[in-house]
């Protein structure tokens, strides 16, 4: 059986959770409170410390699940996004507006990624 790995683990959830070459992260949120810009670079920012803390990069995702509070953000949150995924990279992905946990957090990623081979 393929062992599994958890980081950052509180009461709640794990901010990593690895099992075999797969990781899921937690959602990543920004600052709350802040533009939908500054939401969005700080959310893949996250994603980027969280992912190389277990030895893996942006290039390894496979999936991300992006939820918005208001879909009028798409524009402003695609602007970070493209600027950040690299080219010939780009993963799954899917968009949508969500009521997230507190009316301050505008954005929130859900990444899924593979380890290096």
């Amino acid at each position: 059986m393929t062992d599994i790995n958890r980081y950052h683990t509180g009461p709640r959830m794990s901010q990593i959770v690895t099992h075999g070459d797969t990781i899921y992260l937690a959602g990543q949120v920004g600052t709350a409170g802040a533009s939908v810009t500054q939401q969005t670079k700080d959310c893949v920012a996250n994603i980027d410390k969280l992912l190389s803390e277990v030895g893996s990069d942006k290039t390894r995702i496979l999936q991300v699940t992006i939820w918005l509070a208001n879909m009028d953000d798409f524009a402003q949150m695609n602007a970070v996004w493209d600027a950040w995924v690299p080219s010939g990279h780009t993963p799954a992905r899917a968009c949508g507006e969500a009521k997230l946990a507190t009316p301050e957090y505008l954005v929130e990623f859900m990444v899924t990624a593979a380890m290096p081979s």
